[in-house]
């Protein structure tokens, strides 16, 4: 069964989430910003959410995480809980 692990950043708007991907994009690091900006319990530790298997997470989560590159930042990515900038850390297949 596949498994993922990754890290992410939950804000309330696309805005604010286009805003802290940028500055990422711009050297920023994601643990550092997840400390300071994210709204999920995970941001303490730098956005970490651990390993995962596919329907752990929301799907709007899970399609991404189980689908797009390891190692990019990829979002704004909309849920029911608000934006969030998705880094998948790893995967296995």
């Amino acid at each position: 069964m596949s498994k993922a692990s990754a890290r992410h950043i939950l804000v309330n708007s696309k805005e604010e989430c286009e805003k802290l991907k940028k500055q990422i994009e711009d050297g920023a690091e994601f643990a550092q910003i997840a400390k300071e900006s994210s709204q999920c319990p995970s941001g303490k530790s730098g956005g970490d959410l651990g390993e995962f298997s596919p329907g752990q997470m929301v799907p709007e989560f899970d399609q991404v995480v189980f689908s797009q590159e390891v190692g990019k930042v990829h979002g704004p990515i909309q849920t029911q809980f608000g934006y969030h900038l998705i880094e998948i850390t790893n995967r296995n297949e």
